[in-house]
């Protein structure tokens, strides 16, 4: 079984704190590939400063254009909204039967898992990896006792793509936070101005 890591996240955009932890999971674990699962509008949110989901997607395909391990997945525009984590693997189990789903989370996300549907569900049959996230509680040590969640520790890059979208909106230099791809790609466009 071919093990892949999932990456969720609206990407708006997709920054190199992105590309950073997504490497260092591929080096430092054993999954085999990561896909970047780009989430629709999500109802809960606010829609004026999301671009539309081809766009994001756009950008993460070509972020991830020289990361041969790394793919852009676009599986939960075709789902039913709101999406729910364990609805999408269910259908990615189904889909690609050959495939190991592991979850990819912030520490921060971690805190929140027993809101999520099915969340028991979700522990028991996927491997979860935790990377650190600056915080001013931590997790509750419970949950790292449960045998399918990793706590790695993935170096802490606080980048934030609502600050991103801000500098950008402001006239300020971000060029050093993206991707060279996709800053050509933002650069050339009316996105978050």
């Amino acid at each position: 079984m071919k093990k892949i890591g999932l990456f969720f996240g609206s990407f708006n955009p997709i920054h190199i704190g992105h590309l950073i932890l997504a490497n260092y999971i591929l080096e430092n674990t054993d999954m085999e590939e990561l896909w970047f699962v780009v989430s629709p509008q999500n109802p809960f949110k606010e829609k004026k400063s999301l671009l539309k989901d081809y766009h994001r997607l756009d950008m993460v395909n070509l972020a991830l254009k020289n990361y041969p391990k790394m793919r852009a997945s676009n599986v939960e525009f075709s789902l039913p909204t709101p999406s729910y984590t364990t609805n999408t693997l269910a259908y990615l189990k189904e889909k690609y039967p050959e495939n190991s789903f592991s979850l990819i989370m912030g520490e921060d996300n971690l805190k929140s898992l027993p809101k999520w549907k099915n969340f028991e569900s979700l522990i028991k049959n996927h491997q979860i990896i935790v990377y650190p996230r600056i915080s001013t509680e931590t997790a509750d040590e419970i949950s790292f006792n449960q045998e399918n969640i990793h706590r790695i520790s993935a170096p802490i890059i606080e980048l934030s793509a609502t600050e991103i979208r801000a500098m950008i909106k402001e006239g300020k230099n971000v060029r050093p936070m993206l991707p060279p791809e996709v800053f050509d790609f933002i650069d050339g466009s009316s996105f978050y101005k």
